[in-house]
């Protein structure tokens, strides 16, 4: 074993457990709440032939759990099914009331929600109103009164355990293994959903306890050969040659984020539907576009925000005029940058409606139930959150939610920020291709299992080169002990990272990634923070 992952493991206080766990020890489904009934109503529904409906969400997580859901109903023997998504840009986060009359007119008679539906009592009950039966599968905070639905399948209504942590796909795929349990599929054959439950957890950046590293160890395993035509071409026009943490969160899932983002997220879910190669092919290249459009488009407010300034709020609420579906990664974005919660608003129609993304103690589905008074609506996760507002009302929910985070009274909030090592190198010739073989044992990476971070003490720059046609991109060769040192980047580098300069004494945080190029392979590192040896942090 590489000394240096040995370090990494002791550091973690991880074994073989952690690193090649069982299926087995997945918890059983029917300890989520409402799960029995949920597999009897869906039994019931097979059995009679139904029509059933799934509605889902347009971000990844909804989307594969919609697809999940749709592959279990078929494996358990229903014949109708027909999913249906909302658009982000008309009908918004949960079941919109227009779902009534599309479930009338299809003739449904058993609606499933996946990754929604636990705060859209309304339209639950409207449909019961029509005779049309509802079963809950969500894993978002209940905000109100339970929903009047034959089932709420939600772990959130535990008050603990490691199930709270399930994104939607994750729930879906325990309707699944509820199913399996009660004899309505055979065993087995619920494994190959979890390439989707992978992309699922890890692009919701839901906590990789037990229970989902248990999912996301072996969602790897399917994802390397699933037998999805849609997820085969994704992959290669998103050019990834291996499956790890970067090709799942930074190549699959923008790109299936994309569909909802900027057009619609029927593209994603046609894409992972596809039975045609030909089709697949096309609706991949469609995502990649699109994928393209986001990334400029979020660029361009990123370089707006940093030229106006936030101002001095300890929780930031920033507006501008964006695309709407950029809201929450440019929140992401300020979070990082200005290490405060942050709020992210466009003006859509005579409404505010936007993002919101928090850290440490925070929690932002409270704070929403907080200053509900200021807002029209908004609903979501303690780190993640959608809400919309009236214009005037701006100011209001700006110092109310200002006034919410002061009584809190929360200490050091930074500190869940704060890039500490897992490994401080001594010598950066140990930094192997060995090295980052045995990291793969640790993937998927993501809360609760963070790539690792490696850092170079008084480390000595023998190379600086601005990269890329505008200069924004930084390229250094760092030596410590080694004569040639590891080559370490950062893409869109921060305007004083780029003052560095050969001879430079730094101490440098950053993560391993192998690099290929013209079938050469080679070490190297993602600058996460750099510090002068002799001053402060830059």
């Amino acid at each position: 074993m590489n000394k240096i992952f040995e370090q990494l493991l002791q550091r973690r206080g991880v074994g073989g457990d952690f690193l090649r766990p069982r299926y087995e020890q997945l918890a059983d489904a029917f300890l989520l709440p409402d799960m029995k009934a949920a597999v009897e109503r869906i039994s019931r529904a097979v059995e009679q032939k139904e029509k059933i409906l799934i509605y889902g969400d347009y971000d990844a997580d909804g989307v594969t759990a919609s697809v999940i859901m749709y592959d279990t109903l078929r494996l358990a023997g229903a014949e109708q099914i027909k999913i249906v998504l909302p658009d982000r840009f008309v009908d918004g986060y949960g079941m919109s009331v227009k779902l009534v009359e599309q479930a009338k007119t299809w003739g449904a008679q058993l609606v499933i929600s996946v990754d929604c539906g636990s705060n859209n009592s309304a339209v639950i009950a409207e449909l019961k109103e029509n005779y049309i039966d509802t079963v809950v599968t969500d894993h978002h905070e209940i905000l109100g009164d339970l929903p009047d639905a034959v089932a709420v399948v939600n772990p959130k209504r535990a008050a603990e355990g490691e199930l709270r942590e399930l994104c939607g796909a994750g729930v879906a795929f325990m309707v699944a293994r509820g199913l399996v349990q009660a004899g309505r599929i055979e065993s087995g054959r619920e494994k190959w959903l979890m390439d989707l439950v992978l992309i699922g957890t890890v692009c919701d950046s839901m906590l990789l306890n037990r229970q989902n590293r248990i999912l996301t160890y072996y969602g790897m395993k399917v994802l390397a050969k699933t037998k999805r035509v849609g997820l085969i071409e994704l992959l290669r026009v998103a050019g990834v040659k291996k499956i790890d943490s970067e090709a799942i969160g930074f190549r699959i899932g923008p790109r299936l984020n994309a569909a909802g983002r900027m057009d619609s997220a029927k593209l994603a879910l046609d894409l992972l539907m596809a039975t045609s190669r030909v089709k697949a092919a096309r609706l991949a290249q469609e995502l990649e576009d699109l994928n393209s459009a986001r990334k400029h488009a979020q660029q361009t407010a990123n370089s707006e925000i940093e030229e106006r300034g936030v101002g001095n709020d300890t929780v930031l609420v920033v507006v501008g005029d964006w695309h709407e579906g950029i809201l929450g990664i440019i929140a992401g974005w300020v979070v990082e940058r200005y290490k405060r919660p942050a709020f992210v608003l466009a003006q859509n129609g005579d409404v505010l409606k936007g993002s919101g993304r928090s850290f440490g103690d925070f929690n932002l589905a409270e704070g929403l139930v907080a200053c509900r008074d200021s807002i029209i609506g908004g609903g979501g996760h303690a780190g993640a959150c959608g809400l919309k507002l009236a214009p005037e009302k701006e100011d209001e929910f700006r110092v109310k939610i200002n006034a919410y985070y002061k009584s809190l009274q929360l200490v050091n909030q930074e500190r869940f920020l704060k890039r500490v090592a897992d490994v401080e190198v001594g010598d950066t010739k140990d930094l192997s291709l060995d090295l980052i073989r045995e990291m793969r044992e640790l993937e998927p990476y993501g809360p609760g299992n963070l790539e690792p971070v490696f850092c170079v003490r008084n480390g000595l720059v023998v190379e600086a080169k601005r990269l890329g046609e505008e200069g924004k991109h930084l390229r250094l060769m760092v030596a410590k002990a080694a004569e040639k040192g590891i080559k370490l980047v950062a893409f869109y580098a921060q305007a004083d990272w780029l003052q560095i300069e050969v001879g430079d004494r730094v101490d440098v945080w950053f993560n391993l990634v192998e690099n290929e190029w013209n079938n050469l392979r080679s070490v190297e590192g993602r600058i996460l923070k750099i510090v002068l040896a002799s001053s402060e942090s830059i």
